[in-house]
């Protein structure tokens, strides 16, 4: 009968559901695209390279001192390995232009294992310093080609969702490391660095077997096209964007968060060093909050807005961090500067990738991306404190303004910068 509902052929075990059909006229339902499965072991790949890292970096100091020197010493040991990534970005990136990524990456690993099992066995300071400085060189190297490889087998169409799976990988394992480093530090202060290194040979056994057919790819690819320079990258306005949100989020997450943010909590606030520490769980809690949905986001809205939300909410929440007045709001702004940082980064690093393209090599290109954030994050705490110490009307909220502002100056070059997220199929931005 016209106008009565047809009834819903009930469900019987067994008997399969016929396919629903699309009504005429209507877009089919959208199919998610996967996540390519060399993509998902260098994923996996991070995932132990970060726990590795995070095994080691809280005993480093500690084991510095153990050869009988003082704080600025242990904390040259630190240093050293953030100064030979910066030094040593250039020649990386001219490696993996030269031999392809995954040689890169694997040779990359294998130093810095070898570097961390030398630490363990390390005579005094200045061994254990030549040995934590090679390991920078290594770090750069598989943190170049794994960005290239990244950036060429990302599908363009889910390159934020993948760049925010990878950070995700990262910063599970940053967050779970220095617990197990904790835990194994008990057996002596040289056992986390062998660990260590038994987890990155381990990783690039796993890497060189199953991406084994990819240089071969890479090497057509290069042949095919000539790798994209610096100067060309640098003419486009998303690139130029890029590297400047790379070098105040390296500034403000890497370099102020872990140089001021903690001790803000001890001097200021009085809080002691177990609400210092708690206070980069807190941040790397927001981080792990946002980028649950910032790849996703960035894959459809653009990586501009997401790019331009991060770094206003990071920045506006460092700001506030210097007129916090007790623990619960030191700590919730914590986790509001953290959720900046989850939404810009997968967006930035997407849109790096949507400047090279997945039919040419970028290794400087990428070079001079990291170069930017490694630069920010070892200026940032310098002259942060210099503003603090030096300045006669300086103090940690004046600091904290500064960062907040050179956030907010990032801000204004994305947004006049283009979209670099590709238009779907038959469509223009």
């Amino acid at each position: 009968m016209a106008g009565t509902p047809r009834a819903r052929r009930p469900f019987l075990p067994g008997v399969p559901r016929l396919p629903r059909r699309t009504p005429p006229g209507a877009d089919p339902a959208p199919v998610r695209e996967p996540i390519p499965r060399e993509i998902r072991v260098l994923i996996a790949a991070a995932f132990v390279i970060a726990i590795g890292f995070g095994l080691v970096a809280p005993i480093l100091p500690q084991f510095a001192q153990s050869f009988d020197v003082g704080v600025t010493a242990s904390a040259v040991i630190v240093s050293a390995f953030a100064f030979t990534r910066l030094v040593f970005a250039p020649a990386g990136g001219r490696l993996v232009e030269r031999l392809g990524e995954r040689p890169v990456y694997i040779v990359g690993l294998l130093i810095v294992a070898l570097s961390t099992a030398a630490c363990a066995f390390a005579g005094d300071y200045w061994q254990l310093l030549v040995f934590r400085a090679l390991g920078g060189i290594g770090s750069t190297m598989f943190t170049v080609s794994a960005m290239g490889l990244i950036v060429r087998l990302a599908p363009p169409a889910i390159r934020g969702r993948v760049s925010g799976a990878y950070a995700t990988a990262f910063l599970l394992g940053s967050i779970g490391g220095p617990i197990v480093g904790g835990l194994l530090a008990r057996f002596g202060l040289r056992v986390p660095f062998l660990v260590y290194a038994v987890a990155l040979l381990i990783a690039s056994a796993v890497v060189f077997f199953q991406l084994k057919d990819t240089s071969l790819a890479d090497r057509r690819a290069a042949r095919a096209k000539p790798p994209l320079t610096v100067r060309e990258a640098v003419r486009d306005s998303g690139y130029r964007a890029s590297l400047a949100s790379s070098f105040a989020n390296g500034w403000s997450s890497f370099g102020v968060r872990m140089a001021l943010v903690p001790l803000f909590a001890d001097v200021v606030l009085g809080a002691g060093t177990e609400i210092a520490g708690i206070s980069l769980a807190f941040f790397a809690g927001g981080t792990a909050l946002a980028l649950t949905a910032s790849g996703r986001l960035a894959d459809s809205l653009g990586r501009r807005p997401l790019v331009i939300t991060g770094l206003i909410v990071n920045g506006a929440a460092m700001v506030a961090l210097g007129f916090s007045g007790n623990v619960v709001v030191f700590l919730a702004l914590c986790v509001v500067a953290g959720v900046g940082t989850g939404l810009l980064n997968p967006a930035q690093q997407a849109a790096v990738a949507d400047v090279i393209g997945n039919d040419r090599s970028g290794g400087k290109v990428l070079a001079t991306f990291q170069m930017s954030s490694d630069f920010g994050a070892i200026l940032g705490p310098v002259l942060a404190g210099l503003i603090i110490d030096q300045l006669p009307f300086g103090s940690f909220a004046l600091a904290f303004a500064a960062t907040g502002v050179l956030t907010g100056l990032a801000a204004l070059v994305w947004a006049t910068s283009r979209e670099t997220l590709p238009a779907p199929a038959g469509t223009t931005r």
